[in-house]
């Protein structure tokens, strides 16, 4: 069966982003050559600029795809549970636990900010992720679990300090190896505190 010219189109733009996105992943942007990865993906160069015009739209890319995948891992955590209190601590969970995945941590939380800038990072998460995070608050508000209150500033600033925990554990946090859990700790009473009669289901942590 002839391959069209689309089904060409469509395989080369997958290769150099499966390429970019072992090397940025590996190595970090600026150690990345987008003529190298063109040549290690079976491409020509012309074909790299083609499709993404330069290492920074690749990078845009490769950004936004694992940004998708993050935002699915996110949602598919949270349906594995019925309760939509539940739903919100497991979508968290996995938000900071994803953190560890090194090609999450090296693409969209250590590069991707100084790359694209904050305002395009912070658009992008927001498309992918913080989107999450306002539903499953509106389900809560609506059925009296928080307290009745708008979303919109409450789903920022959840948001931004769970960005903020994740960019800190991708950076190493305190050294410890306890802090992840810790951090899913803090969380989680965080959370617990936004509940109609203050805290309590918070879910525990067995951290040791």
């Amino acid at each position: 069966m002839a391959v069209t010219r689309a089904e060409q189109r469509a395989a080369t733009r997958r290769a150099l982003l499966a390429e970019g996105r072992r090397r940025f992943a590996a190595d970090g942007y600026h150690a990345v050559v987008l003529a190298d990865v063109a040549r290690a993906a079976g491409v020509t160069k012309g074909a790299a600029y083609h499709h993404f015009e330069s290492k920074a739209g690749l990078f845009r890319a490769v950004v936004a795809e694992v940004q998708e995948e993050l935002g699915e891992r996110v949602a598919a955590a949270a349906e594995r549970h019925e309760d939509p209190w539940e739903q919100l601590l497991a979508g968290c969970r996995a938000f900071l636990a994803a953190g560890r995945d090194p090609v999450v941590r090296r693409i969209v939380l250590v590069d991707a900010p100084a790359v694209l800038g904050w305002d395009e990072w912070r658009a992008m998460d927001e498309d992918a992720s913080a989107r999450h995070l306002a539903q499953a608050l509106d389900t809560l508000v609506a059925s009296g679990v928080i307290a009745e209150q708008p979303v919109e500033p409450l789903a920022r600033l959840l948001s931004g300090a769970m960005n903020e925990a994740a960019l800190w554990l991708a950076r190493g946090g305190d050294a410890s190896p306890q802090a992840p859990v810790l951090t899913e700790r803090a969380l989680e009473r965080l959370l617990g505190g936004l509940r109609t009669g203050g805290g309590g289901g918070s879910v525990a942590v067995d951290g040791g």
